[in-house]
Formats: C-alpha cells, structure tokens, sequence
C-alpha cells in the first residue's frame, strides 16, 4: 500500500535532488524543503474533492467567499449525503456555476453509492488513482494529481500539463521558451522518483499559490 508522504522524507527527497543537479541544488537554496500540510482524514477526503471542484478556474479570494456560502447552504455536516439532501439552486444561488454543481453533485452520488471508494483510495498506486478520480465529472487529471499530492502527499506526481509547473521549470533553467505538456514528460524523468518536489519548487519560483 503506498504511504504518504512524512516531512522528513519530503526533505530527504529534496536534498538528494539537490545532489543529483545543480538547478535542483538551487532551487533547494532559495526555498527550502516542501512544507506541505497533512492531509485530510479519510472522512474529510470528500470535503478536499469537492473544495477542489469549486476551485478550479478561480482567484483565491472569489472562491473562498463561494466556497463559505456552499457550506452554509450543506450544514455543518458536508458528507455526500447532506450534499445530495440540499436542492441544486441553493448551490447555485451560492456562486457555483452550473457546471460546477453537476460536477459536486455527480461526485457525491458516486462516492454515496460506492462507486468512488475515498476511503480505501490510499490503498492505490498514483495511476489508479487519477484512473479512479476521472470517471466523476468535472474531475480531470488535474485535479487527480493535486488530490495526489496534497491530500494522499504522493512524493512522485509530475503535473506537466500545469502551466506553473512549466513556467517556473524554465525560469529555473533561464530558458524563455517554456515547455510543452509532452516536452515536459521527458524533462521529468531524471527527477523521479521525486517530482512532487521539482513541481512544488517551479510553483514556489513564479509565486504560485498551491494547497500545500
């Protein structure tokens, strides 16, 4: 069963890409190793899901303010069940757009009848993972790889098709020219078996917010 992730094998993973390369050696002065926060509870994993959904496409700040109103609108209670008892304008009337309450709710529906098993999730490796998280709507590999790193603290996720991980990949480089998705796929693999390190090190270099 794969485990997550404990700080200090974060910073164990760090230092020995930082022997391994000297860009790596740099970007392990100028911030350090990961500083990621625990994950979820198995019975908060829904919540994280969920969270991550009403996320996407947003600034900070509007989606916690509509994140806030979709709580009040579930209870104090957010479980897959009191997401599917509340009626889906009260989501909407919160600030979610329509797709993005299909997409809650397809996800509560699934994880409620079994069809998305969160609890025993850790059980499976990073691939089976994303395979299981795509079939709920508005789940893309995405938002599968940062549930990986970020709730399951999976050390070796290489999210190539996010455009902060490849931007900040180049200006580690001093490269102009910032990679492709498919570039991407190849300039990571001397770092495996680390790589949740190198994309948190990229985000760090052109400020992006993460999770974690």
């Amino acid at each position: 069963m794969p485990s997550p992730a404990t700080r200090p094998a974060w910073s164990a993973a760090a230092a020995r890409l930082a022997e391994r390369d000297p860009v790596m050696a740099a970007l392990h002065d100028r911030h350090g190793a990961p500083r990621l926060a625990r994950g979820p509870r198995a019975d908060a994993r829904f919540e994280a899901l969920a969270n991550s959904i009403a996320y996407q496409q947003l600034n900070g700040r509007a989606a916690a303010t509509i994140w806030g109103r979709v709580l009040d609108a579930v209870g104090p209670s957010f479980t897959p069940e009191a997401v599917l008892a509340v009626d889906p304008s009260q989501l909407r009337a919160a600030g979610l757009s329509n797709a993005k309450t299909a997409a809650i709710l397809d996800l509560a529906a699934r994880v409620d009848d079994g069809r998305v098993r969160l609890a025993r999730i850790g059980s499976l490796d990073d691939d089976e993972v994303i395979e299981h998280l795509v079939t709920v709507r508005g789940i893309g590999p995405w938002t599968a790889q940062m549930f990986l790193m970020f709730d399951l603290r999976r050390i070796d996720v290489w999210p190539t098709g996010d455009y902060g991980v490849r931007a900040g990949f180049a200006r580690a480089h001093g490269w102009e020219a910032i990679p492709t998705e498919k570039e991407m796929v190849l300039l990571g693999e001397p770092f495996a078996p680390y790589r949740s390190v190198v994309a948190w090190w990229c985000w760090r270099e052109v400020d992006t917010a993460t999770p974690g």
